[in-house]
């Protein structure tokens, strides 16, 4: 009979084992369940105003902000941006949403022009952000993603006696120069069975004139010629330009601009499983059948900038772990990126480490020394 008490606590010990053990299951499912925010894809970008409170000789900003979020939204989803100074709660605005299904993205943009005029602001600063999603129809309201911007103001090209208060407004994105990806996309005609490979990094001032140049252990790789002339040359364009800064004056150093470049590589492919003849130019580099340590070297303005190093894997692999670590839902590998020379002016070479992504940086992530 002594026994009995004994048995009684070992069960009631089992039982709520087992059931924070189910509660734990459920509320990891319920994670699961839940929509992300992309920080990789998180963009933030004053707009600014020529006006300030009915003034024109003064100009003010409201921000602007680009993100993808990882799905599921469900029917009747909303998302919204609210941001504030140390002063307090500013601006509050809807995101085009649509409902997105788990394993399916929604990118969206919101802000900026559509903010009123009378919501302008001449603060500079720590601007605190937060994404949320909320639904009308169950009654709910979540935070999905926090962050803080630094915004800075610089001189417009402006002249005349009334110029001194005409200020451009931009945020200060030096985090994002360390910070690299390495990915592949769908060939035109073959999809993916014969990928095409590219490179994308920051650059600080104006994004033109770069030449990229990719090796493999030392020697350079994916250029073709044909009657001595190279053919489906590697090239680099900006396609992100973070800050509408084309009215700050000229003397502001890099123009206050901060740009995305991406780089294609028309003869490199991930692999090729298409089975069909090369064309008169003959076989791509093909990365899973040349595994080794890769180095891509980008010049700018015809002088050495950049620096990109990964491994690709005998399988043709070259993800290092780091976009599945913090659940960025791409394919999209992230690298480190060494920044050469002088062109990018002065930058906080230690921004990445607190700053990157707008105060949520990445996990297992080290910038090139």
């Amino acid at each position: 009979m002594r026994n009995k008490p004994r048995l009684a606590s070992a069960f009631s010990l089992l039982s709520s084992a087992l059931l924070c053990l189910l509660l734990s299951a459920g509320d990891s499912a319920a994670r699961q369940g839940q929509p992300t925010v992309a920080k990789d894809s998180v963009q933030v970008t004053p707009f600014t105003f020529n006006v300030y409170r009915k003034s024109y000789d003064v100009w003010s900003w409201a921000p602007r902000i680009e993100f993808r979020v990882n799905g599921p939204i469900p029917s009747g989803g909303q998302l919204y941006a609210e941001f504030s100074t140390p002063a307090g709660p500013w601006v509050k605005f809807d995101c085009a949403t649509e409902e997105t299904p788990q394993g399916r993205w929604w990118k969206t943009s919101c802000g900026g022009r559509d903010v009123p005029e009378d919501k302008g602001s001449t603060y500079t600063g720590p601007v605190s952000f937060a994404i949320k999603l909320r639904n009308e129809l169950a009654g709910t309201d979540s935070t999905l993603f926090n962050g803080k911007a630094k915004v800075e103001k610089s001189l417009s090209n402006e002249h005349g006696p009334k110029a001194a208060n005409k200020f451009v407004y931009f945020v200060n994105h030096d985090w994002n120069l360390p910070i690299g990806y390495v990915y592949l996309t769908p060939d035109d005609l073959k999809g993916w069975d014969r990928p095409d490979f590219h490179v994308s990094f920051w650059v600080r001032g104006d994004a033109y004139n770069f030449k990229p140049h990719l090796f493999l252990n030392g020697k350079e790789v994916g250029k073709k010629s044909l009657d001595g002339q190279e053919v489906g040359r590697a090239s680099c364009e900006s396609d992100v330009e973070n800050n509408t800064t084309h009215y700050v004056a000229e003397t502001v150093p890099q123009k206050a601009k901060w740009a995305r470049v991406r780089c294609s590589f028309p003869n490199v492919k991930g692999w090729d499983k298409s089975g069909e003849e090369y064309s008169m130019f003959g076989p791509p580099h093909v990365l899973s059948a040349n595994p080794g340590e890769y180095e891509l070297k980008v010049l700018w303005n015809n002088k050495l900038a950049r620096s990109i190093k990964f491994t690709v894997a005998p399988d043709g692999k070259f993800d290092n772990g780091i976009a599945a670590a913090n659940k960025l839902g791409s394919d999209r590998v992230i690298v480190p990126v060494t920044v050469l020379g002088d062109q990018d002016g002065q930058w906080d070479r230690a921004a990445w480490k607190t700053d990157a992504f707008y105060g949520n940086p990445l996990t297992g992530f080290t910038a090139a020394q």
